[in-house]
C-alpha cells in the first residue's frame, strides 16, 4: 500500500516502488509473500492439516454418536435397537413369507441376516451422512477455516463406532446359533478396516456432490435400498444365481460389488456354515482394491473442490 501526505490543502499520494512497476497482481502477490485466501492447499499440505485435525475430528464424530438419540427416552440403546428391529421385519418378510433363505437352516440364515442388515447399515449410513456433511453444517464451513474433509471423515467414523456397539449383537446372535468363537473370527478386524476405508472414500465422493446439489440427500434412500437388494443381504447371491440362467456379467456384477464383498466376508469369518463356495474368486484381492480405489479416489476428489465449499 502507498503512503499518503498532506501538501497545501490537497492530499497527495506516493507513487509504488519503481522496482514494482509493470508487475501484475499475481507477480506482487509472490513477490510480497501474499496468497489467495481459502486458496486450495497442495495434496500432501491437506493431508498435514487433517492430520494436525484428528483429535477435533474424534471428538466431533463422538459427540454426534451421543446426540444422535439424545432427544429418546431408550437414548443410545436406539442404535443397537434399530437395526435389530430391521433385521426383525426383515426375517419375517423375506425369511418367513418369501423364504429367501432357502438352500439354508434356520440356524444358519438368522445370523446371516443380522450380520448383513448390520454390516450394510454401515455403509448406506456412512453414505447418508457423506451427502449431507457439506450442505449440513454450512454454519460451521463459512465460520471456521478447516479442511473440509473433516467432516465425510468424521460422518464415517461415527458409523464405525456405531457399528463396533452393534457388533456386540452379532456376536450374540453368532453365538445364539452355534457358531462360537475362532480364529477365523480375526477375520472381521481387517474385513471392517478395509469397509471403512471404502465407506469413507465414498462419503468424500457423494459429500463434494451433495455440497453442489443438496436435493441429492433426497434421492440417496432409493439408491441405498436398491443396492440393499441387489447386495444380497437377505439372501445368498451364490444361492440365488445356481441353475439359473443369467448372463455370467450379472453374477460377476452382484458378487464383486463392494456391499456384498465385505458382508460375505464377516459372514464368511463368523459363521461356521457358510463356507468358502459362498465366496466369489480373489475375494480379498477385491475387497482391498475396493477400499484403495474409492477410499483414495474419494479423497482426491474431494480435495479438488476443497476451496468451493460453503460458498453461495
Amino acid at each position: 500500500m502507498s503512503d499518503t501526505t498532506q501538501q497545501d490543502g490537497a492530499l497527495a499520494t506516493s507513487k509504488p516502488p519503481s522496482d514494482d512497476a509493470g508487475l501484475s497482481p499475481a507477480e506482487l502477490a509472490r513477490k510480497y509473500g501474499l496468497s489467495v485466501s481459502g486458496a486450495r492447499p497442495t495434496l500432501a499440505e491437506y493431508v498435514r492439516q487433517l492430520w494436525d485435525r484428528r483429535h477435533f475430528i474424534m471428538a466431533f464424530s463422538r459427540a454426534k454418536l451421543m446426540a444422535q438419540y439424545s432427544d429418546a427416552k431408550l437414548g443410545q440403546i436406539w442404535q443397537v435397537a434399530t437395526p435389530l428391529l430391521n433385521a426383525l421385519v426383515y426375517y419375517l418378510i423375506f425369511g418367513l413369507i418369501l423364504n429367501a433363505g432357502r438352500g439354508m437352516e434356520k440356524g444358519v440364515y438368522i445370523p446371516f441376516l443380522v450380520t448383513g442388515i448390520f454390516v450394510f447399515t454401515f455403509t448406506q449410513s456412512s453414505l447418508m451422512a457423506g451427502v449431507r456433511a457439506i450442505p449440513g453444517n454450512l454454519g460451521l464451513v463459512r465460520a471456521l477455516h478447516f479442511p473440509r474433509a473433516s467432516l465425510p471423515i468424521s460422518f464415517s467414523m461415527q458409523q464405525l463406532q456405531q457399528l463396533l456397539y452393534s457388533m456386540i449383537v452379532v456376536v450374540i446372535v453368532a453365538i445364539g446359533f452355534g457358531n462360537y468363537p475362532t480364529l477365523s473370527w480375526l477375520l472381521v478386524i481387517p474385513t471392517l478396516a478395509l469397509q471403512f476405508v471404502f465407506n469413507t472414500g465414498l462419503a468424500l465422493v457423494f459429500g463434494r456432490m451433495g455440497a453442489k446439489t443438496p436435493d441429492l440427500a433426497q434421492l440417496m434412500p432409493f439408491i441405498t435400498r436398491t443396492w440393499m437388494y441387489a447386495s444380497g443381504v437377505m439372501f445368498s447371491i451364490s444361492g440365488a444365481l445356481k441353475d439359473r440362467h443369467v448372463p455370467e456379467w450379472v453374477s460377476d456384477v452382484l458378487q464383486w460389488n463392494p456391499a456384498a464383498i465385505y458382508m460375505d466376508l464377516v459372514r464368511f469369518a463368523m459363521i461356521d456354515d457358510y463356507g468358502r463356495e459362498n465366496l466369489p474368486p480373489h475375494v480379498w484381492a477385491f475387497a482391498v482394491g475396493w477400499a484403495v480405489v474409492i477410499g483414495l479416489g474419494g479423497f482426491v476428489y474431494f480435495w479438488k473442490a476443497e476451496e468451493r465449499y460453503g460458498r453461495g
